[in-house]
């Protein structure tokens, strides 16, 4: 069976954890060399084997499928070096999914200033910086691109306990519509998609009440919370030719 992503280069911010590693799995399952951009902490090292481990990868030599990249995206020349590196070692980029970003509850009006302005920077500003550098190169090469913004279903719907949180995935979602047309004439097809309740390490802690579980199951259409592999697939989509004419939309 062909792979859908064979011989193509894709680049994903957040991608050792969560959502960004469900997709950089699967985007190697289907053939992806992958470039996988963390925050380079200490605690990530166990994560970073065991994913060379998932995808069959010592990341030892140039051939196998993996390639790390340590940074915080929200700063603009991290954001830039990332897909320049990825490009240079891979010798080019095909797909940019821009996943990375935080998200932790607080009361709406007691939330301190920096604690907005942190969702902010590596939500909206980190997510730009990464798109723009994507844009960026694949003119450059002149053989189009597929980048995919990971927003999230709260983007049109509101949350009261993420009052700091979902305005930032609504910019998320507004810039990949903007940059579809931006970048549309060089080939290059910006989309996004909006997960749902998802299964991650971001609200471990926020999943862990019972009583927060299954209220989010009896409102959900599929009466269970997702899982980060339920992203991957409409990732794939996205980034193959399975989707070649698909620009400025989003999937929830």
């Amino acid at each position: 069976m062909a792979r859908l992503l064979e011989g193509k280069v894709a680049a994903i911010t957040g991608g050792l954890t969560g959502i960004g590693r469900a997709i950089a799995v699967e985007f190697a399952r289907q053939g992806a060399k992958v470039s996988v951009n963390h925050l380079g902490l200490p605690a990530e090292e166990k994560d970073q084997r065991s994913l060379c481990k998932q995808v069959g990868s010592d990341n030892s030599q140039e051939e196998f499928p993996l390639f790390f990249y340590a940074g915080d995206i929200s700063d603009p020349d991290v954001a830039e070096a990332f897909l320049v590196r990825t490009a240079q070692h891979f010798g080019h980029l095909d797909i940019v999914v821009a996943n990375a970003g935080i998200a932790q509850f607080h009361e709406f009006l007691s939330t301190p200033d920096d604690f907005i302005q942190r969702h902010v920077e590596v939500n909206v500003s980190g997510t730009y910086y990464t798109v723009r550098a994507a844009g960026r190169i694949m003119q450059a090469q002149g053989t189009g691109g597929s980048i995919i913004g990971i927003s999230s279903v709260s983007a049109l719907t509101g949350s009261g306990g993420l009052v700091h949180y979902t305005p930032t995935k609504a910019a998320v979602l507004n810039l990949m519509q903007s940059s579809a047309v931006a970048l549309g004439p060089y080939g290059i097809r910006c989309n996004a998609l909006l997960p749902g309740t998802i299964r991650t390490q971001l609200n471990k802690c926020d999943l862990a009440r019972n009583d927060k579980w299954k209220e989010i199951e009896r409102r959900t259409c599929l009466k269970r919370v997702g899982l980060p592999a339920d992203v991957a697939g409409p990732a794939v989509f996205l980034a193959s030719d399975l989707s070649k004419y698909v620009v400025r939309e989003f999937l929830s």
